[in-house]
Parts: C-alpha cells; sequence; structure tokens
C-alpha cells in the first residue's frame, strides 16, 4: 500500500511539473533609442506580436522605446553582456569597433534601396561573423531612407558648408565635416531638437524621416537631396538568451525576423516620400542639390570611401567585390 501511495504521489508530482513546464513563459526585454511613432518602433511592435503568436504566448518581449532603457550608444554593449536581451542599435554608429559595421554609411557607395539592399546582402555574412564574436545573434536590419543635408542657410557647395556646426554620428559624418570644414558636434537624435534651439549645431546630414520627426523644419530652411548614404538600424539578441530558446522559439524568432526585415525595408520607401511632404509642409525649402555640391560631396566620398578600403583590408575588398558582382 504503502509502495502504491508512493508511486501515486510520485506520477502527480510529475504530472504538475510537466504542466508547470508546459506553460512556462520566457520574457525578454528589448531596448531601442526611438520613439514610439517612429515606423522603425512600429515595425518592432509588429515583430514583438507575430513572436507572440507564433510562440503562442511562450516568448514575451516588452519594447523600450525612447532610450528609456539605455541611450543609443548603450544598446550594442548591453545587448552583448546580456544586460537587455534584445536591442536596436544604428551600425555605423560602431564603425570604430569594425570597419565593417560603417560600410553602409559610406558616401554614394549606393544610389537607391535597390542597391542599399544588394550592398546589405554583401555585408550580412561579414555582420553575422563580427555580431557572433561579440555574444550576439542579428536577426534583422532595415534601413532609413537616404541621409540629405539639412541646414539653416543656402549651400550651393561644399565651400558653403565650412565653419557650419555640424551635427555628427559616426567616424564617417565626422570625417565628412573635417573634409569640407566645419564644426563637428556628436548629438544623438533625442538632443536634436534642444542641440538646433540653443544654436548648437546649424547643420546636419540626416534621413527625411529623422527630420520629420523631429520638426527640424522648426529650426532649420533647408533641405538638399543629396541622398549621400542609406544606413541601417540592427536588431540583435544575446546570443546566450537565444540558444536558450525551443528550438520551435528559435524558428518563430527567425520567422518573424525575415518578415519584420521585408516588412521595414518597404516601410522605409513609404516614409521616406511622406516625411519629405511634411517637411515641405512644415515650410521647409525641400531642394534639389546644385551640380556643384554634387561634385564637390562626391570628391569627398571618394576619399571616404578610399579611406575605409585601407583600414577594412581583405573583407573590406571581399565585400565590395560581392556587391560590385550583384549589380
Amino acid at each position: 500500500m504503502q509502495r502504491r501511495i508512493f508511486c501515486a504521489t510520485a506520477a502527480l508530482a510529475a504530472s504538475l511539473c510537466l504542466s508547470t513546464g508546459a506553460y512556462a513563459q520566457t520574457k525578454w526585454d528589448m531596448a531601442t533609442a526611438y520613439p514610439a511613432f517612429n515606423f522603425h518602433s512600429k515595425n518592432i511592435e509588429q515583430f514583438v506580436q507575430d513572436v507572440d503568436t507564433a510562440t503562442k504566448g511562450s516568448l514575451k518581449i516588452t519594447p523600450h522605446y525612447g532610450a528609456s532603457l539605455f541611450k543609443m550608444p548603450e544598446i550594442k554593449r548591453a545587448v552583448q553582456t546580456g544586460n537587455v536581451q534584445m536591442g536596436e542599435f544604428f551600425l555605423v554608429s560602431f564603425q570604430n569597433e569594425a570597419q565593417m559595421f560603417g560600410l553602409d554609411g559610406l558616401p554614394f557607395l549606393v544610389k537607391n534601396y535597390d542597391e542599399a539592399f544588394k550592398l546589405y546582402q554583401a555585408q550580412k555574412p561579414f555582420l553575422e561573423k563580427l555580431l557572433d564574436k561579440q555574444g550576439q545573434v542579428l536577426l534583422y536590419a532595415v534601413a532609413w531612407p537616404p541621409q540629405s543635408i539639412y541646414s539653416n542657410k543656402t549651400i550651393q557647395s561644399a565651400a558653403d558648408l565650412k565653419g557650419l556646426k555640424w551635427r555628427v554620428y559616426s567616424p564617417t559624418t565626422a570625417r565628412i565635416g573635417e573634409l569640407v570644414g566645419a564644426q563637428p558636434a556628436t548629438i544623438q537624435e533625442a538632443e536634436l531638437s534642444q542641440a538646433l534651439a540653443t544654436g548648437v549645431i546649424e547643420g546636419l546630414i540626416t534621413s527625411s524621416a529623422t527630420g520629420a520627426d523631429n520638426k527640424l523644419f522648426e529650426n532649420l530652411k533647408h533641405f538638399y537631396k543629396v541622398q549621400a548614404w542609406i544606413p541601417k538600424n540592427a536588431i540583435t539578441v544575446n546570443k546566450k538568451a537565444f540558444n536558450a530558446l525551443t528550438k520551435e522559439q528559435q524558428a518563430a524568432v527567425r520567422e518573424a525576423a525575415a518578415a519584420a526585415e521585408k516588412r521595414g525595408w518597404e516601410a522605409s520607401r513609404e516614409v521616406d516620400a511622406r516625411s519629405l511632404k511634411t517637411l515641405a509642409d512644415g515650410g521647409m525649402s525641400v531642394e534639389e542639390p546644385s551640380a556643384q555640391l554634387m561634385s564637390d560631396l562626391g570628391k569627398v566620398g571618394d576619399t571616404v570611401v578610399k579611406e575605409w578600403l585601407e583600414k577594412a583590408g581583405t573583407d573590406g575588398q571581399a565585400v565590395l567585390k560581392a556587391f560590385n558582382d550583384s549589380k
């Protein structure tokens, strides 16, 4: 009788354990520096919902927008160290860590979204390898609209940029500022409005979306569509956290990430057109650049690309060859 009672008790305990395990829930936090209304954030919101649905609620991801968890420069490191499970960061800002992170910030390497996506496909294996060494898994990457020039004065040539208080966000934007004789100042997106209102900066190069989101038309008069490059945000997850998921959960995350990447690139195109209208409606002069300005910037771009290749070595040559072969 005692043996039967023991066996029954053990069976009940095992059943309860299995039942509890079946409903075990994994919770992740995700850090991003952009406001909840930004198109990248909206894409993340859908990604999170897709993961929740596909995993039947067994993996819950909570996004923290507006740099509320970590500031932009801190997010990549936070994912790497496991202080947060997921994060979104601007790739080109980390070029000093590895030149490959700065590839899509090289001036005039691509002319449009199609070329930008081909560049990403050539770059992706190198990114995955780099991030893997840093304890991260690349889930997906989404492009910003093309980067163009904002200014409070007329810009007809590179000479007009000389002495301008110039916002930088990456080694490349800093180098461009140096080459044209501007006065660089490192300003994060969340600080843009204040920096412009207080005169810390007088011009910058960024996307139409950033300009519209931050109402740059309230402080700046001109937008020049130079479309210098098309940079990307990367969404990564801590490698240990990802490997701790079940195979089914990993597959669900990968599938949701692939959908988010496709959706995000499509949204970027739409946001660019919409944001340009927002800038114009806000009173900003949205202009095509002069031939002289484009010629001057092209020479600056040639210098920047050459310097990048010297630093990037064989990997840099390989990725550019793969990109050029794909065109």
